[in-house]
């Protein structure tokens, strides 16, 4: 049986809106609560657990985005995408309603649950709703959503917090997830085929147990316990022990939670190691370029993160338009070997950071890393979507999804100890031992200890700046490993000749979202 889609060439269905509001969710939760975080701290205590207010968020949606996009390929990708935003939701409210840290935590924990779901349920509807050579112009919707997340989420949560409550920081979740449940409702409509198969129960514990263990040491390695310690040992160990495990059960599986026929397509594992990179880079040069413009800068937190509009900017513009010119001319190769070069000339010009950089300067020069990751990263959602089959286009996002969070908390990690390394070799003994001052405190310090520590942040950075190069120089060599394959024209066409055509979800008349089976 073949599905034919009757969505008209270049029309984006308006259940997709519904879509990019539930990605929207996921973006606006990750900025919207930090600014709170300090207010939270003064409300509930529990200073010695904040980070597990973010890392339990992380742990929980990082361990079930792939069991999401799997479940959406079993039983159908609409009823899983709107049970993520009911499940994020209950989350977000119980939040609000905390009365102490460890109830927020336990929440937050709820809140990821939901939250792993939504960016890889959203891209495997449209996946099913628009062929990857239409699906460029679903990038404007995502282009116009992520600038709102990123800079009007600390916006807004400072401004709810100072105005309002802290608590408003999660409860403005709900009629943002109420209104993308009710456009994903009523604007997509899709013929559900059940697939009768054992869950895979052993792989989905594998993997989550290997998740959590490399999340954490990721966050802990370095920081909160040494390198050599026996708690970070033997977090490697139990990451490297399930991690393997988890092959050979995912081959022996009937519904594997991550199907090994996936990596079977060049560029399918090719797209999943360039989004792994691609996400060290982006996360790393997001987290540690406000520390230069905060500590040597003198920017405020907020200031410090419009600084960096060049590098979001430079991503979104490119991620657009080379998502415009690949749905015209349906060629994508040299994006990705482009984006490699740009991000490596991108990350040694981090390098042209000094303490004496006029500011204006030194945000325009985060320009270039912007624009080489979005090349990058535009390609590889377009390579992993265009190289599965339609059954598994939610095993796949959600692959991918994967790789760019294991990717980024990695890189934050390892550069950050590259960082810190570099940072207490440049502050010297001599002004050593003052402990951590934020940027405000910093002024009140004395001339000399001020300079040495413009100076050894400055160090730090030109530090992550040179990882940053050699991530992005391994991306370069590894893009020309793209193939050139031909874009499916139809969003439900098998990703290779002679592949079954089948699939659990068919569009259905709803609006100008259908498809009819023949």
């Amino acid at each position: 049986m073949s599905h034919e889609s009757e969505t008209p060439p270049g029309k984006i269905p308006f259940g997709v809106v519904g879509l990019v509001l539930g990605m929207f969710l996921g973006m606006l939760d990750g900025t919207i609560v930090g600014t709170a975080l300090p207010t939270i701290v003064g409300d509930l205590g529990g200073l010695d657990r904040l980070s597990w207010v973010v890392t339990a968020y992380l742990l929980a949606a990082a361990a079930t985005t792939p069991i999401w996009g799997k479940l959406g390929d079993l039983y159908g990708r609409k009823g899983v995408f709107t049970a993520s935003i009911g499940v994020f939701l209950v989350g977000s409210m119980l939040s609000g309603m905390a009365r102490d840290m460890n109830e927020l935590i336990a929440f937050r924990a709820v809140q990821g649950l939901g939250a792993g779901g939504l960016m890889v349920g959203a891209f495997a509807l449209i996946g099913v709703l628009v062929p990857p050579r239409d699906s460029g112009r679903v990038q404007a919707l995502f282009g116009a959503i992520m600038p709102i997340a990123l800079i009007g989420g600390p916006l807004l949560g400072g401004f709810l917090t100072d105005h309002l409550d802290w608590r408003w920081a999660f409860y403005v979740n709900v009629p943002i997830g109420v209104l993308a449940l009710a456009i994903v409702g009523f604007g997509i409509r899709l013929d559900t085929v059940r697939i009768k198969a054992r869950i895979d129960y052993a792989g989905a514990a594998l993997l989550t147990i290997g998740i959590v263990a490399l999340t954490l040491l990721a966050g802990w390695a370095g920081t909160t316990y040494a390198w050599t310690s026996p708690q970070i040992l033997g977090l490697a160990a139990l990451t490297v022990v399930t991690l393997a495990a988890f092959v050979p059960v995912e081959r022996r599986a009937a519904e594997p939670i991550i199907p090994p026929r996936l990596f079977a397509d060049r560029n399918f594992a090719v797209a999943q190691v360039l989004g792994f990179l691609v996400g060290a880079v982006m996360m790393a040069a997001s987290n540690y370029l406000p520390q230069y413009m905060q500590f040597v800068r003198g920017a405020s937190p907020t200031a410090g993160g419009l600084l960096l509009l060049p590098l979001m900017f430079g991503m979104l513009g490119v991620q657009i338009t080379s998502g415009r010119l690949i749905s015209r001319t349906g060629r994508y190769r040299v994006y990705p070997i482009l984006g490699g070069a740009v991000m490596t000339v991108g990350a040694l010009v981090l390098l042209g950071l000094g303490v004496h950089t006029n500011t204006a300067v030194a945000s325009a020069l985060t320009l270039v890393i912007g624009v080489g990751v979005g090349f990058v990263m535009q390609s590889t959602i377009l390579i992993t979507m265009n190289s599965a089959d339609p059954r598994d286009l939610g095993a796949a996002s959600g692959t991918a999804t994967l790789a760019r969070t294991i990717g980024g908390s990695l890189g934050v990690a390892l550069l950050g100890a590259v960082y810190a390394h570099r940072f207490e070799a440049g502050l010297g003994p001599e002004h050593a031992g003052g402990g951590d001052p934020t940027p405000a405190a910093l002024r009140e310090l004395p001339a000399a200890t001020r300079d040495a520590f413009h100076t050894a942040v400055t160090g730090g950075l030109h530090g992550v700046a040179i990882g940053l190069a050699i991530l992005s120089a391994l991306a370069f060599a590894l893009s020309w490993f793209v193939r050139e394959v031909p874009l499916r024209s139809a969003a439900d066409a098998p990703a290779r000749p002679g592949a079954p055509d089948t699939t659990p979800d068919t569009a259905a008349p709803a609006g100008g979202t259908r498809a009819a089976s023949n």
